[in-house]
């Protein structure tokens, strides 16, 4: 028998059927976002430091997103991130601020009109499993690109290169590890002497594989998955099947004025080496995706 859904009120508005966009670092899960965010009625947070702390807690330490309090601490975060109230916007990133067109403190949103919430802070994806446990009505949009241009930028980002150091990966880290894309301790070593494209490629690969058992889990009606490379090349149709998703008028028009690299810029960006690498680590699942 199905648990009763946990009843969730933010600024007076019961939680219903949130959205959250989820992808490997780098994939467009902020393309997205933006577009939604701009969307009347939606309030979709992107990086807020409640959730974030969560969600690096999980993905370092699977077995923490496995207890059965691990719901409850996700609602925590969202309640408190989600929160409309002066100078709200202050506590976001530059990347949230710029998504939903904010100069100054905000807030982004008028807290009258809120209808559905939502939320596409970067690495979300580990945290997927606890989120459909945590909001069983959850809808999830994901999106896919290109893991060599997933890998160019992730190596022209200080923050992703950061999860590279040796320490990160420390005595006690948990396998399998969906987070750096390793399954067993055996590659510990192995992965302290990888090259950061070769590591980039091993996170890439780990959110790809959560991706496709998401794919065979959940039904059409609560998962949606975007190529990149489409949204890039069609934005009209990607965000006609957004709001078809949503039951939700969404516009194109954010993710026409969205700063986004060309696919296919790892040609210019990527070592023949890094390339080759990137290839060999993740050949498998660039294949299955079409991408080899």
């Amino acid at each position: 028998m199905r648990p009763p859904t946990h009843i969730l009120v933010v600024n007076g508005v019961k939680v219903r059927r949130p959205v959250f966009v989820i992808s490997a670092p780098h994939s467009g899960a902020d393309l997205v976002a933006r577009a939604i965010k701009r969307t009347p009625g939606f309030h979709i947070t992107m990086g807020r430091a409640a959730v974030t702390r969560v969600v690096y807690a999980f993905a370092r330490r699977p077995s923490i997103a496995d207890s059965g309090g691990a719901p409850a601490v996700l609602r925590d975060a969202f309640a408190e991130a989600w929160q409309v109230r002066p100078g709200a916007c202050a506590e976001c990133p530059p990347a949230c601020r710029e998504a939903g067109g904010i100069i100054g403190s905000g807030p982004c949103v008028n807290a009258a009109s809120l209808t559905r919430f939502g939320d596409a802070t970067p690495d979300l994806i580990y945290s997927a499993q606890v989120l459909l446990k945590a909001f069983p009505d959850a809808r999830l949009i994901q999106v896919i690109r290109d893991g060599r241009d997933v890998a160019a930028d992730m190596l022209a980002d200080p923050a992703c290169l950061a999860w590279f150091k040796p320490h990160m990966l420390s005595e006690d880290a948990e396998f399998p590890n969906p987070f750096l894309g390793l399954r067993s301790a055996e590659h510990r070593d192995r992965w302290a002497r990888m090259p950061s494209a070769g590591k980039a490629a091993l996170r890439w690969r780990g959110a790809v594989r959560l991706s496709a058992t998401l794919r065979r889990e959940l039904p059409p009606d609560r998962l949606l998955t975007l190529r990149y490379e489409d949204m890039i090349a069609a934005p009209d149709t990607a965000v006609d099947a957004i709001s078809r998703f949503l039951e939700a008028e969404v516009s194109a028009i954010a993710l026409y004025g969205a700063p986004a690299p060309r696919p296919g810029s790892w040609r210019s960006r990527l070592s023949a080496a890094d390339a080759g690498l990137v290839e060999k680590v993740a050949r498998e699942e660039l294949t299955r995706l079409g991408y080899l």
